[in-house]
């Protein structure tokens, strides 16, 4: 029962994602007799079902029905709250033994933690080595997806969170220059203070976005190293880095919009694409908002930088799919997932979802010009889990944090976050 109420709490959190083959494209061979003939039926489980995420299903789906169209596919996306409802619904379903063929699941704490350490999903480490996937993806991504020696799932997507993009007319006329460091970001944002423009938007109406920011202050302040012990339980949480992240945090959001209470994500970004604010850090779903919903144009209306000295990092927001125990057609999963996990089915998702391919093989011809400077550094950059996406640390401790994360934001108590970071420990 313990382990079931940690279950229901897992999925039901708020996590923000806008805050998922064939044997030429280096995929290797289908592990269940490639394209030979197949039926029956494959449900696919997911949140997609907004602008951009919902085509790249679509198409997956496509592209699936193509090589296989004696299998029936069923598209079970549940709409709302980036995932909420999805994930609720999810967990009545797993607790009642009625699984769906497949599912969506952010890699590292939320599958791990959550629906394998529940039982409740097969082993796939034979699988990658038949499709010949072990070096398709980064070492740090699969372990990601892997727990007590064995792989849970296939990654088919990856966003990055430590990015800051920018207005670039902003900075044009306010003589502003990209920062690297925390050090030039303060002195960046008293000179656009000082011009009346609001530094940085913010909208923490869901406390997600404000963890996001507090998340890469700590990677810039503690590095990839000990940004990975703390969530490991190596680094104490009032440890002097936390305690200057903090500060750093503090200063930070001096910085922003005075109505950021009242305002989500999408309407943070939309004081950047207005001018009224020069930069926002949200995952590179901000891209396609901004590309998609505001007609801006990359490199020309806005541009992008690493968050405050995280140049050389990744903060890294997955979409997975494993195979749960107990379906009923686990061959006509495994030809789907083959198809997840191939160049030829990433680089058919991922243009239209905005991301860019889990795998480093992929064809950067059909990414803009984004997309092709995120693979370059996630073939090249130190990856990290990202805490606010619930792959650095449990769901019972992420609640807590960005409790303590909306508290401070708006009291701004160094030393009683501190305190609560603490207190939360004894869920991480």
């Amino acid at each position: 029962m313990k382990k079931w109420l940690g279950i229901i709490a897992l999925f039901s959190l708020v996590f923000a994602l806008a805050a998922c083959s064939d044997s030429s494209d280096g995929s290797g061979g289908d592990s269940d007799g490639g394209g030979e003939s197949a039926s029956g039926k494959v449900e696919i489980f997911s949140w997609w079902t907004g602008a951009g995420e919902e085509d790249g299903l679509l198409a997956l789906i496509d592209l699936f029905k193509e090589e296989y169209p004696d299998i029936e596919v069923e598209n079970a996306a549940v709409a709302g709250g980036a995932g909420t409802n999805a994930k609720a619904v999810l967990a009545t379903r797993m607790q009642g033994d009625d699984p769906p063929s497949t599912f969506q699941v952010h890699g590292g704490a939320e599958l791990n933690e959550g629906w394998v350490a529940a039982d409740k999903m097969e082993p796939l480490d034979d699988f990658y080595k038949e499709n010949d996937w072990m070096d398709k993806f980064p070492e740090e991504l699969i372990d990601l997806v892997s727990s007590d020696g064995h792989i849970w799932s296939v990654p088919v997507d990856i966003h990055r969170g430590n990015v800051i993009f920018y207005n670039m007319k902003v900075f044009e006329e306010n003589g502003v220059k990209v920062p690297t460091t925390f050090d030039e970001f303060f002195e960046a944002a008293d000179k656009l203070k000082a011009a009346g423009v609001v530094p940085l938007a913010l909208g923490d109406k869901e406390s997600w976005t404000a963890t996001q920011v507090f998340e890469n202050v700590l990677l810039g302040v503690l590095g990839p190293d000990d940004y990975q012990k703390l969530f490991a339980g190596e680094i104490a949480l009032d440890d002097a880095q936390v305690v200057e992240a903090a500060e750093k945090f503090k200063k930070i959001l001096g910085y922003v919009n005075e109505d950021h209470a009242s305002r989500n994500w999408q309407d943070s970004a939309q004081l950047v694409a207005n001018g009224e604010a020069a930069m926002i850090n949200m995952g590179d779903w901000a891209k396609g908002y901004f590309v998609n919903d505001l007609d801006m144009e990359t490199n020309k209306d806005f541009g992008y930088f690493a968050f405050p000295d995280t140049k050389g990092d990744f903060v890294v927001i997955t979409d997975t799919f494993g195979l749960p125990k107990g379906i009923e057609n686990p061959k006509e999963v495994k030809k789907f997932l083959t198809l997840l996990g191939s160049v030829e089915g990433q680089d058919t998702f991922n243009p239209l979802k905005g991301s860019i391919p889990a795998r480093v093989d992929a064809d950067p011809s059909k990414y803009d010009q984004y997309g092709k400077d995120t693979m370059e550094d996630f073939k090249n950059a130190r990856l990290v889990p990202s805490l606010a996406h619930g792959s650095a640390a449990s769901a019972g401790f992420l609640t807590k944090v960005n409790q303590a994360v909306n508290i401070f934001v708006t009291q701004g108590d160094v030393d009683n976050f501190i305190q609560a970071l603490t207190n939360a420990s004894s869920e991480m």
